[in-house]
Parts: structure tokens; sequence; C-alpha cells
């Protein structure tokens, strides 16, 4: 009787091999429910390198690694260079690796996205969302690489924090869409509450964008002696905090038309959650003004306008309605949505 073939120690297992096999199926023959699981991951992972991203220059690591796409003139890898400690170095490397690691999930949602295919047709409006992910991160590191090389110049930091922003939103639209029909948009809400929906997104990116000025203009500049803003640091936060204010009355309103109108319940939902984020993220800004900006209050601010801007852009998603996905016959599924209120 032959001997049985002993397994290599080293070798994957069949629970490994089973694991590998169906993460490989949800890319290559995503099914509706995977499809939504791989956008998500897209949402989170943008959400992560945005966060990383301001944990290196909040650590003042930003020319930890002073070359691109090197780290250094001589290696590729974390490596001593003047005039910074080496713990720079590892946390702008480190930075790099998450890169690395999101692009692969970035590359994954787009095969996903053009492999998925409900009702037996391709969604293309699925697959431009999904690829704005992986070109989103090739123009981010061609950004960060000319933020390197420039010294960490302040405009160029910001225009590539806000390009992040923007790949988060197409993240999101997908995370949304992939769960959605074709159908024409149709309005779960009011005229006006609708407008009202898309003056709170408008100030949340303005909002962003006076924050990257704030950043530009402020000490925390992500290394030693490095460009700045030539503003008044009071006056650029003033204006920061003039916005959030306008943002916060804009929400009021909006929160509690929605709730009055017996507005979808999710639409509600986001609503309230909207409204309780900015009052937390507007006495984070506040405490972290008068307490001379310690860095790691100043990253959970960071942290809590990026989940504001997730808030404000899935608010405007949940007041409108295209119907469910279309089912294997060809077959509309489902609305998505409640029915709106006829009274209103």
């Amino acid at each position: 009787m032959p001997d049985q073939e002993t397994p290599h120690p080293d070798s994957p297992g069949p629970g490994a091999r089973a694991l590998a096999w169906r993460a490989a199926a949800a890319v290559l023959d995503p099914s509706p429910t995977a499809m939504r699981r791989l956008a998500l991951a897209g949402v989170i992972s943008t959400a992560v390198i945005i966060a990383t991203g301001a944990a290196v220059r909040l650590s003042e690591s930003g020319l930890g690694c002073p070359d691109w796409p090197e780290c250094t003139r001589s290696s590729l890898v974390a490596a001593h260079s003047a005039g910074d400690p080496m713990f720079h170095t590892w946390i702008e490397f480190g930075n790099r690796l998450v890169t690395v690691a999101i692009t692969l999930i970035a590359v994954a949602v787009f095969v996903a996205a053009w492999r998925f295919h409900p009702g037996g047709r391709r969604r293309r409006d699925l697959v431009w969302l999904a690829a704005a992910q992986p070109a989103g991160i090739v123009a981010q590191a061609l950004l960060g690489g000319i933020v390197v090389l420039t010294k960490l110049n302040p405009a160029m930091v910001a225009l590539h924090f806000l390009a992040s922003i923007t790949v988060l939103a197409a993240a999101v639209a997908l995370h949304v869409r992939c769960t959605e029909g074709r159908a024409p948009a149709r309005s779960l809400v009011r005229a006006d509450l609708r407008l009202l929906a898309y003056a709170v997104l408008a100030s949340v990116a303005l909002m962003l964008a006076a924050g990257t000025v704030v950043t530009g203009t402020g000490p925390l500049a992500g290394a030693g002696a490095v460009p700045r803003f030539h503003l008044p640091l009071v006056g650029a936060t003033q204006f920061h905090a003039d916005i959030g204010w306008l943002l916060g009355g804009l929400t009021v309103a909006l929160a509690v038309g929605l709730q009055l109108t017996h507005a979808p319940a999710p639409a509600v939902r986001f609503g309230w959650a909207l409204l309780a984020m900015i009052g937390l993220q507007g006495v984070i800004g506040y405490t972290q003004y008068f307490t001379g900006l310690p860095a790691g209050l100043v990253w959970v601010h960071v942290c809590g306008s990026t989940l504001i801007w997730v808030l404000a852009l899935r608010l405007v998603f949940a007041l409108r309605d295209r119907g469910g996905l279309t089912t294997e016959t060809g077959q509309p599924g489902a609305p998505a949505a409640a029915e709106p209120a006829a009274a209103h």
C-alpha cells in the first residue's frame, strides 16, 4: 500500500485554501453582498489613509522619507537620513506601506465592479465609481511625491488632502449605488429639504477646504522649518469656525425638517447623527484652539472631519430612491427605500 503523502508543514491548510478561494470568488464573481462588502472596504481603507496621512504630518514625520519614490536617495525602504530621527522615517515609510495595502483593496474593488453583473448586465456606473479609487491612489502617490519634493509646500499638502476627500466621496457613492437599481432618482422628501441637504454638503466641503488653510497657516507644519501660508492664524481659524457655525445651523434645520415631515427613517437617522457629530467636532475644535493645538487632539479633529464628510454624503443619498438591484430574471428588485409620504 503506497504511503500517503504527508503535507509540508509550511503548506497552507485546507482552511486557508478555502478562505483564499472564497476571497477570490468574491472578487471575480461577486454576489450583491460581496460587492457591498468590498465597496465598504474601499470606504474604510480610504478613510484610514486620510487618518494615517494626518498622523504623519502631526508627528512631524512629513520629511521622514525625504525622497520619492525611494525613501532616501540611497534606499527604497526606511533608512537613516541626515537631520531627522529614525522614528520619523519609520512613520512616513509605514504610511507608504499602508498605501500599498490600500492600493490592493482599490484594485480588488475595481475588478469586482467590472465582474459584477446583476441581472446579467455590467453596471457601468459602478465601474466608473470603482475606477476612481485606484486612479485616485495613483494621483495621490504623485501628489505625495510633489509634497515631499517641495518640502511640504502648504498648497500641495492641502491639494493632497482634498484629493483624498474626493476619492472618499467616490467610494461612498459606490457603496450606496451597488445596492440600488438604475431607475431615475425619485425624491423621498420635499424639494426644500433636498436643497437644504445640498447646502449642508457644500458647507462641509467648504469647511474641509478652509481647514486646509488653517493647517497651512498654523504651527503643525509636518516637519521643521517648512513653508507656511502668510496669513493671520486667528483670522483663518475664525473663518473656519464661522463656516462651522453656518454648517451647524443648516444641519439643525435639516434634521428637524426631516423629523417633522416624517422623512424615511435612514434619512432621519443620518440627519441627527450628522448634527451630533458636528456638535462634537465644534467642541473638539474650540478645545484644541484654546489649549495650544495639541497634535493628538488635532488628529482627532481631522478624523472627525472625515466622518462628517461621509455622513453628509450618506444623508444626501438617503433622500432619494433608485429602486433595488435587478434580479437574475431581469425583473427589478424591491425599492431600496420607503415610499415618500404623500401628504408632503
